[in-house]
């Protein structure tokens, strides 16, 4: 029988990375390649050119001395300050004009909502908060100007982040951050807001949607802001579909027409409830 070859004798270990060849000596008559040399300090930035001279005065004397704890003066300078404690929630102090707090769903000055319902708020959310679904405008049932409206629209207040980047997709202005930043509900449902508790208040002169666009416009006048207000025929269309609707003159009023959604009215309830309890 033929003998077995005899396994390869393993390398012994050399404690170097795998895949690290070990470097051959350079042959007689080759010239060695040339290494830089190491920086000197443990400093490993690039060295500075021949000739470079910064513009950065270098400290001497008792400035030298000082310099490490030169970055504690800020602390110092307000150790010996009064403290000042916002009184929340007896003191409530007004958020800065471009808070991003709650969001708002506007309309335009005859009472149409803004929203076109085409989804780029739901595409541009970073965390998957807004849910749009877009429907037809009808002859009967006129809620944009246009040919779509947002049917659904939902946002998901556990999910916000409040980054801004809806109200930037939207093109045409329809959602935008208002500086209210007391959101609190009971559950979880209750911190989904819907449409109806989005849509921002009927003011003076607006009829509630939906009804007709002003009478010989289009919806390029509406998105240049031409439309200033509720004509006599917006009017008289609501009155033959919606008699009481609270909007028309005579009618139940504002007051009536912008009282708060169920899950608008819960979390308002709630916020009132921990602001009671809190206060002093």
């Amino acid at each position: 029988m033929a003998d077995k070859p005899k396994p390869a004798r393993k390398a012994a270990p050399t404690g170097k990375p795998a895949g690290q060849q070990a470097r051959k000596p350079a042959a007689a008559g080759q010239p060695s390649k040339a290494v830089a040399a190491r920086p000197k300090g443990g400093e490993v930035a690039t060295p500075a050119p021949e000739g470079y001279q910064s513009l950065i005065e270098p400290r001497t004397g008792l400035a030298e001395l000082l310099a490490p704890v030169g970055g504690f003066g800020v602390t110092l300078s307000n150790m010996f300050r009064k403290t000042v404690t916002e009184q929340y929630p007896s003191e409530k102090v007004p958020a800065k004009p471009r808070y991003h707090g709650r969001h708002q769903l506007n309309r335009y000055a005859d009472g149409l909502e803004k929203c076109i319902g085409c989804e780029l708020c739901a595409w541009a959310c970073p965390a998957d908060a807004i849910y749009v679904e877009g429907g037809d405008n009808t002859p009967d049932a006129q809620f944009s100007p246009g040919e779509r409206y947002g049917r659904v629209y939902q946002i998901n207040y556990l999910r916000c982040i409040f980054c801004g980047l809806c109200i930037e997709a939207c093109p045409t202005r329809a959602l935008t951050m208002t500086n209210e930043y007391e959101l609190a509900g009971p559950t979880r449902a209750g911190m989904i807001w819907e449409k109806e508790d989005l849509l921002a208040p009927l003011r003076e002169g607006m009829l509630a949607a939906p009804h007709p666009m002003v009478e010989g416009t289009t919806h390029t006048d509406y998105y240049r802001g031409e439309i200033t207000h509720a004509t006599d025929a917006q009017r008289a269309w609501v009155a033959e579909h919606r008699p009481d609707d609270p909007t028309l003159p005579g009618g139940a009023g504002l007051d009536v027409a912008n009282e708060l959604a169920p899950t608008a009215a819960a979390m308002a309830a709630t916020v009132a409830a921990a602001t009671k309890q809190g206060s002093r």
